[in-house]
């Protein structure tokens, strides 16, 4: 780990001078665009429990690439030569297909990953697997693959002095249970597959890593914040801080920021995040002297924001609390707007999102939100100047714990290149990983111990859409 970051920051360094950290293109394509890439949009939800079924044999091949198929929808004629180059095993043509694809659009990290494993073709390479929901118009799935790919090429520039290269294979698993433990299941049944960043959402998460666990295949949540998680396994690991720390980060705002006791709490009954920060915020809050004195589920059919706040207000509530799912995010824009800003609001990080700031708009003003990283907390590191470099704008916080994801499977790779040595590397007392968000360490529990970042929406420029998200003290 020593010799790795005593190279990275040399290496970056000259790479950045010269011109050529990362590829630089020309354009940037309508997935982001820099004004809004720290905040953007999915289709697919936090959480689809229940809505498919295990795909086939054939089926799940179409969700895993290292770069013969596109999993994103309508590649350009760009991507398929070169993805067709790619997948006849000419890879100094697919080489330059996808550096012209990625000189029009710098913004397409499916791209920068294919464009990577192209340039390490047939020579030994470590193989990681990235799981995201990619399919469709997802962006979060987008956000993850960014801080894959940027951690993935850093590694690999500095494998031009230390050794192995990384790989990586993308998988889709749309955010959906059955699709999730299917894709897990393969994955497990590819030995040169040697760790896994995934999934997306906490329930999709819990549903596979039984799966990992039986097949002993060390997987990093970069996104699942779960309590369950906690010690699920010693094959379970996450670089984003559990729900405890960002509802104890909510309730200590809450009763010294705000100096309220009585919290209104809303949830998602659907979902397994929801849940967790519902319970975990409820803890805190009794802890530090306040309560949570009503409570009402996003996703009930007779759900009614206006009446709902009304007898709130009447009950004495001074702060709502909304432990919100991607899901519920139109309700939860109603509520918002039936509070009026006569009661201050506080949420979870899955309101960190463009469709809060733009359609929340005035209603939404003044929200603090706990997430685990935000850019403009540490505007001049190394990874927000590499993201800036490839992507033309800031990332999301997804990305950032992403590219820790993948940074520690990496270094844990370096110490003993099999699933057994990483999961050994990643439990050691001393291990540490240079990552997005400063040194990442594991507990024993497979958590990751790091405090929350507030941020609240306040009127500005950055996104595009009149507000923005903006760290507070």
């Amino acid at each position: 780990m020593g010799s790795l970051k005593k190279y990275k920051f040399e290496i970056i360094l000259a790479l950045a001078t010269l011109g050529v950290l990362g590829v630089f293109f020309l354009s940037i394509s309508g997935l982001m665009t820099p004004k809004i890439a720290d905040v953007v949009v999915t289709s697919s939800g936090a959480s689809n429990e229940g809505k498919r079924v295990a795909p086939s044999e054939a089926a799940l091949s179409e969700r895993l690439s290292g770069g013969t198929q596109s999993l994103l929808p309508d590649p350009s004629d760009l991507k398929m030569q070169g993805m067709a180059a790619y997948a006849e095993g000419d890879y100094d043509q697919a080489i330059i297909h996808l550096e012209a694809l990625l000189n029009e659009n710098r913004n397409d990290p499916e791209a920068l990953i294919y464009l990577n494993n192209a340039r390490v073709g047939d020579q030994s390479a470590y193989t990681l697997a990235v799981i995201a929901p990619v399919g469709s118009t997802s962006e979060i799935g987008l956000e993850i693959l960014r801080g894959a790919g940027q951690a993935q090429q850093e590694f690999n520039q500095l494998a031009e002095v230390t050794g192995v290269p990384l790989r990586l294979l993308i998988a889709n698993d749309d955010n959906d249970p059955s699709i999730a433990k299917s894709v897990a299941a393969e994955l497990v049944n590819r030995p040169e597959v040697l760790g896994v960043l995934g999934h997306y959402s906490s329930g999709v998460t819990l549903e596979a890593a039984p799966v990992y666990s039986q097949g002993k295949l060390p997987m990093v949540s970069a996104i699942s914040t779960s309590v369950e998680l906690s010690g699920f396994s010693p094959y379970i690991f996450r670089t984003v801080p559990s729900d405890s720390f960002a509802a104890a980060a909510l309730a200590r705002y809450m009763i010294d920021g705000l100096d309220v006791q009585n919290a209104i709490l809303y949830y998602d009954s659907n979902s397994a995040y929801s849940l967790s920060l519902k319970s975990e915020f409820t803890t805190s809050v009794f802890s530090d002297g306040g309560k949570v004195i009503t409570e009402y589920d996003l996703a009930d059919a007779n759900f009614d924001a206006d009446e709902q706040i009304a007898l709130a207000q009447e009950q004495g509530a001074d702060v709502v609390m909304l432990a919100s799912s991607t899901d519920t995010l139109e309700p939860s824009l109603a509520v918002m707007a039936a509070v009026d800003k006569q009661i201050p609001l506080i949420g979870g990080d899955d309101l960190y999102h463009p469709q809060v700031l733009q359609a929340g708009g005035l209603d939404a003003e003044g929200l603090v939100v706990a997430v685990p990283w935000h850019v403009l907390s540490d505007p001049n590191s190394e990874f927000v100047a590499g993201a800036r470099q490839l992507w033309g704008g800031d990332v999301s916080w997804r990305s950032a714990m992403a590219y820790d994801a993948i940074a520690s499977l990496a270094t844990a790779l370096t110490q003993d290149p099999s699933r057994e040595g990483v999961r050994t590397a990643l439990h050691e007392a001393d291990f540490l990983a240079d990552g997005a968000t400063g040194d990442v360490h594991f507990l024993p529990s497979g958590d990751r111990n790091r405090a929350a970042q507030l941020v609240q929406i306040q009127p500005g420029s950055r996104s595009g859409l009149g507000f923005d998200f903006v760290p507070i003290d």
